[in-house]
């Protein structure tokens, strides 16, 4: 018969678990210090050599390291998604750019109409606490601050979709996008008209989201990338005239 005693669980393994599913789930992110070891074996009522044997057992996998005088941290799984060689490919080619958009339209707009259907209502109010920052930063006119939370907002609908492989994956795009390796981000909050498109974009997806209607925010989520695409697309067509039209003044002023 194919059934075997039943055992307890060793302590360490109940902590490895427990760290591991929330690495797993997103909510450790890569880089994020661990609190002190004693506040973690309060929270989870284990002995700190239970913790300490746990906390070796992931650092030995790679999901934990250590940093002398500083503490644990959630180890950096993401940088291993694309290799460097293949960033900076990436980096020297218009053609990643807009594949990687059509990329992000594809997948971010089955994430937002998962989110509609199967996000708590915590998510979606996440989703719209990032967007009232958004319109803040929007008043504020700093592009930093909105290039910064216009990623946030698009990741907190991934996450709000519920699926690990797509926070994880979207995650690392998201950080090659933040280092400029495919668009830098600030360039299209530039122009005010731009801007407030982008905005109203936002605006929709979340309003959406916040009324559960799967179809209505998978739309407005590929609307706004589509808008996105087509602004990058003219962006390149200035800067190729701009260049052009620089060699011409340069022939002129040298006769």
């Amino acid at each position: 018969m194919p059934f075997r005693k039943v055992q307890s669980e060793k302590l360490s393994t109940a902590v490895t678990r427990q760290i591991e599913l929330l690495i797993l789930r997103g909510i450790l992110r890569p880089g994020e210090r661990l609190p002190s070891e004693r506040e973690m074996a309060d929270r989870m009522g284990v002995s700190r050599p239970s913790l300490r044997e746990a906390i070796s057992e992931l650092q030995e996998r790679g999901l934990l390291t250590s940093r002398a005088g500083s503490g644990v941290f959630v180890a950096d799984v993401l940088g291993s998604a694309f290799s460097e060689p293949l960033i900076r490919l990436f980096a020297s080619h218009d053609e990643a750019l807009f594949d990687y958009i059509s990329f992000r339209r594809d997948l971010e707009g089955l994430a937002a109409e998962r989110a509609a259907r199967l996000g708590s209502d915590t998510d979606l109010a996440v989703v719209d606490a990032v967007f009232r920052k958004m319109e803040a930063a929007h008043a504020k006119r700093n592009p930093a601050d909105e290039a910064a939370l216009d990623a946030e907002f698009h990741m907190a609908i991934i996450e709000a979709s519920h699926n690990v492989v797509m926070v994880h994956m979207m995650r690392s795009m998201f950080q090659m996008l933040r280092e400029g390796v495919f668009y830098n981000r600030k360039v299209m909050f530039r122009q005010r008209t731009t801007r407030s498109a982008l905005l109203d974009q936002h605006r929709a997806i979340n309003t959406a989201l916040q009324a559960r209607d799967p179809k209505r925010a998978r739309a407005a989520i590929e609307a706004h990338l589509n808008f996105v695409k087509q602004a990058l697309t003219d962006q390149k067509r200035t800067e190729k005239h701009e260049e052009i039209a620089r060699l011409r003044f340069q022939h002129e002023s040298s006769r």
